[in-house]
């Protein structure tokens, strides 16, 4: 017989509890998803959120990292004891990406150029759902920190709270977050022990010949032959430079050239964007050397030149081991062992959750909501969040405060 704050029955009767208020976490789901904001613009969100904590009673930060948002719930002490000084920080983001949703439902976006097609809507809807029951039961001793963050779509909106003394004013024993995979069946959670996402790179390559006429291109020096052998070469960086035991991946992923009106005319410059992707720093130093020795090298041996501007936009996402098992078992209290995968394989998409588990050990999850089959992938301009999962991915986060912090 499990005993109260222990094992299954307590896990499975919190989301049994949210469920209970399933249908407003629909109503402010569907309204943040009508209303997306883009990363630090996040001001209708964020009051949004805010009044949501006053409403329970919970103590709120507004403003953190521009426009992010903190929550502080305490818990109830064991009777005769002091309140303990364990603290947990539970994540959500609360961006929109620059996309047009085609959409017909009631709820899509009413702005033209802004979409939430990642789930952020639903990340924050759950967060609030876990404050909901949290504030409600305090079944749980300690302090729970209740982050909603801005700006995960790029603008590096973790970094910005924590700069802004995130985990100095809201101490965090551990942190955790965790994102919609619609790839996964609804019910179903991953983990993994160890990399969850990848290290997002961004590079620029500028090359610089002379232009000329398309009839003469022996008086010219042209700078798009150079871009189609320097684009052919990067392809060896991750092939014949990078250990196959370790993941990496190289994109050029746009270049700039010319006029197309222009059709005899060699232009004087190229540009190109690309990014990397990798889970070691030593892989990534790896490719930022090769990349900048490959252009440099392949534009001097046709008579150009070639700077590489090379950016770490965000570090890779590292699960710590004991959170990470933590959480597993966390999730397997809800939905049982069948149900959740522990050594699910990372992506080699890009988390700024990162910065946070540079700082406190910690670990991001996935919650299944199924639809991928439909096309309807993240960042697709069909997506939408799955809201029968809401309960279970509160009722997960508010488990993870309540086994943490048990009483």
């Amino acid at each position: 017989m499990n005993k109260p704050n222990e094992g299954p029955l307590v896990a499975a009767s919190t989301v049994d509890q949210i469920r209970g208020f399933h249908d407003d976490l629909v109503v402010i789901r569907r309204d943040l998803h009508a209303h997306p904001e883009l990363g630090f613009e996040e001001v209708r969100t964020a009051s949004v959120v805010e009044a949501q904590l006053k409403a329970l009673g919970i103590e709120t930060h507004a403003g953190i990292g521009r426009t992010g948002v903190v929550g502080v719930l305490q818990g109830r002490p064991a009777e005769g004891r002091a309140l303990s000084t364990r603290t947990i920080g539970l994540r959500a983001d609360m961006d929109a990406l620059p996309i047009v949703e085609v959409n017909a439902f009631a709820h899509k976006s009413s702005h033209p150029h802004r979409m939430h097609a990642c789930g952020h809507d639903g990340h924050t809807t759950m967060l609030l759902g876990a404050a909901r029951h949290l504030a409600t039961t305090r079944n749980f001793d300690g302090t729970v920190h209740l982050i909603f963050q801005p700006g995960e779509e790029g603008h590096a909106g973790a970094r910005a709270m924590i700069e802004d003394g995130l985990f100095t004013r809201f101490p965090c024993d551990a942190v955790y977050a965790m994102h919609n995979w619609p790839s996964l069946p609804a019910g179903t959670i991953g983990v993994n022990d160890g990399p969850m996402m990848a290290a997002a790179d961004r590079f620029e390559i500028t090359i610089t010949g002379r232009g000329g006429h398309g009839a003469h291109p022996y008086l010219a020096i042209d700078p798009v032959v150079v871009a189609g052998h320097i684009i052919t070469a990067v392809q060896s960086i991750v092939s014949r430079n990078v250990s196959p035991i370790d993941s990496a991946v190289v994109t050029i992923a746009a270049m700039q050239a010319g006029d197309m009106d222009a059709f005899s005319v060699i232009p004087g410059n190229v540009r190109l964007i690309g990014t990397a992707r990798s889970f070691k720093e030593s892989v990534q130093r790896a490719i930022e050397e090769r990349l900048q020795h490959l252009c440099v090298s392949i534009a001097e041996a046709f008579g150009a030149t070639a700077e590489c501007s090379y950016s770490r936009l965000y570090p890779a996402t590292i699960n710590s081991h004991a959170e990470a098992r933590f959480a597993g078992d966390v999730a397997e209290s809800l939905v049982g062992a069948d149900h959740v995968i522990r050594d699910l394989p990372p992506s080699m998409g890009a988390e700024d959750f990162s910065f946070m588990l540079q700082q406190r050990p910690g670990a991001y999850l996935r919650l299944g909501q199924g639809g991928a089959e439909h096309g309807a992938f993240l960042h697709n301009t069909r997506y939408d969040f799955n809201d029968d999962v809401l309960p279970l991915g509160a009722g997960l986060l508010a488990a993870l405060a309540e086994r943490a912090l048990a009483r």
